[in-house]
């Protein structure tokens, strides 16, 4: 062997470039950990009925005031990988049972918490991950044993909304009248493939309190009359969806004219007014009372057909159009040589109405409408955005428990007798992995203690009560009364949760923790 050789043995190996950065063992645990934790902390204060809202600050200085935890992790600017799966998970919550996002955030964050210290322990990261999915499928058995029912009913489904809103910026007076809305929205808009959730839409706008939200049997449009000389309030109106525009049209190729008399100019300027006043009359002549055009409307277009009571709207996007042709029955129509009877749509009622500098178009179908609105009044934008986050949540979770079907107790009740479950089964199994699964119903007993903190118990006595409530007569929950709280039966106070939302917090918040358990070494590159 050449010394060359010898000396190149002996030499160390690169194989990352030099900027790299690598954190390996224990190490790249304990970042990924606490990571993890401090992104779950950050909402934890905003569970349940009684927690505390945040105030979300952007370097434009835009501000969010909310307790959404969604929205809360959204508007956080995380950079860490592992604290990004966090917001994953709440991602994940929001996007498929639209609510139970901080229950998700908070159980992975906790399920961390318990692994950090079985790792402390020497228990092998593998054996803490089987212990943590065999404690998931506990936990799944104990949400099925704890749901109510599979059909419910409307009393039940207004629980289920009320008990999503609570808290959450809607004001508890309003809370039970928000979630009749809710119910008769979600109502409106079933069938026998289930509720169509995009049929239901929300519009926002500051003025009274949430108090008078109110729900439409139709479409509520931003866009203004295209005139002001135009109807403002139609009843039995006839409706039509056009796709075009209203205005002169241009030649497809380059072309001049060449105009040499004052005659000339004048027979250009009529043959454009000609063509502009035959939009205008073919409209009304198929009897239209109300078009919305999703092109432009030209002024003088606007003008003829204000002369012929016909109300306009153009620019109208492409969803409103589509909504409101669900609303009317209308067809959308390509071309006015398509306008006819058979592609006209009718709406009971339709009104302009004017709030502060806005005017919103009420278009409304009746009992048959397809589509419905949720008209949300706040006293204050920032009231209002947050009125808008609770609505939106409350009808994704009646739409769950229609569709998902079931319904369990509420209050943490459910997590209550999923974490006793969860310790009586793992009696059963042998080794280590049995500690895993003890720390993971450690882990879900954190949601409870801190319902009760977040209320101004204390977390550990309300603890304890809860269990021995619990063992004594099979369902225990934290009850918010007044500026407290006490343990009694959630079922027999309204408070429901949908079973699919546990599930998917169980599921979602298991998956995060255990592949971030799993992570031993985190190569980073510039």
């Amino acid at each position: 062997m050449s010394q060359q050789m010898r000396q190149r043995r002996g030499q160390p190996l690169f194989i990352l470039d030099e900027d790299t950065e690598r954190t390996s063992g224990k190490d790249a645990q304990s970042s990924n950990i606490t990571a993890g934790k401090a992104v779950s902390e950050s909402v934890r204060t905003t569970l349940g009925p009684r927690g505390m809202d945040k105030m979300l600050v952007s370097d434009s200085g835009d501000v969010v005031i909310t307790n959404d935890g969604a929205t809360i992790l959204q508007e956080m600017d995380i950079e860490h990988p592992a604290a990004s799966m966090i917001v994953e998970v709440a991602e994940t919550q929001e996007e498929e049972v639209g609510d139970g996002t901080t229950t998700a955030s908070v159980l992975a964050g906790q399920l961390l918490a318990q692994a950090e210290d079985l790792l402390d322990d020497d228990v092998h990261p593998t054996t803490i991950v089987e212990g943590y999915q065999q404690a998931a499928d506990f936990a799944l058995e104990a949400i099925d044993e704890q749901t109510l029912a599979d059909d419910v009913d409307d009393d039940e489904l207004a629980s289920v909304a009320e008990s999503s809103m609570t808290g959450k910026g809607t004001g508890d007076m309003d809370a039970a009248a928000l979630a009749e809305t809710i119910v008769s929205a979600v109502r409106q808009v079933e069938n026998d493939d289930g509720v169509d959730r995009d049929a239901i839409t929300i519009r926002t706008q500051t003025g009274p309190g949430a108090s008078a939200t109110e729900l439409v049997q139709g479409v509520i449009s931003e866009e203004e009359p295209v005139h002001e000389n135009m109807p403002r309030r139609l009843e039995n109106a006839t409706v039509a969806v056009l796709d075009v525009d209203l205005e002169v049209q241009e030649a497809e190729i380059d072309a001049e004219y060449d105009i040499s008399n004052v005659d000339q100019l004048n027979a250009a300027i009529e043959a454009e007014e000609s063509e502009l006043r035959d939009y205008a009359d073919t409209i009304a002549d198929a009897g239209v009372d109300v078009a919305f055009v999703t092109g432009d409307v030209e002024d003088t277009v606007g003008s003829y057909l204000a002369k012929n009571d016909v109300l306009a709207f153009d620019s109208v996007d492409d969803d409103e159009a589509r909504s409101v042709a669900r609303t009317t029955g209308a067809g959308l129509v390509g071309t006015l040589n398509d306008l006819e009877a058979g592609r006209l749509g009718e709406a009971d009622g339709l009104t302009v109405e004017r709030f502060g500098d806005d005017e919103f178009a009420f278009i409304e179908g009746g009992a048959a409408a397809e589509t419905v609105t949720v008209f949300a009044r706040g006293g204050t934008e920032h009231v209002t955005d947050e009125l808008e986050r609770a609505l939106r949540d409350a009808l994704d979770v009646a739409t769950a428990a229609l569709d998902a079907g079931g319904v369990v107790p509420g209050a943490g009740a459910t997590e209550i007798a999923v974490a006793d479950h969860i310790r009586s089964s793992s009696a059963s199994v042998e080794g280590r992995r049995q500690l895993a699964i003890d720390a993971f119903a450690d882990a879900v007993d954190v949601l409870p203690r801190t319902l009760a903190e977040n209320t101004g118990m204390d977390p550990i006595d309300a603890l304890v009560d809860l269990r021995s409530t619990y063992d004594a007569e099979g369902r225990a929950g934290l009850i918010s009364e007044g500026q407290t709280g006490d343990v009694g039966d959630p079922v027999e106070h309204g408070i429901l949760d949908p079973a699919v939302v546990k599930r998917e917090a169980v599921e979602s918040a298991t998956e995060a923790a255990t592949m971030i358990a799993r992570i031993d070494d985190v190569i980073s590159a510039e």
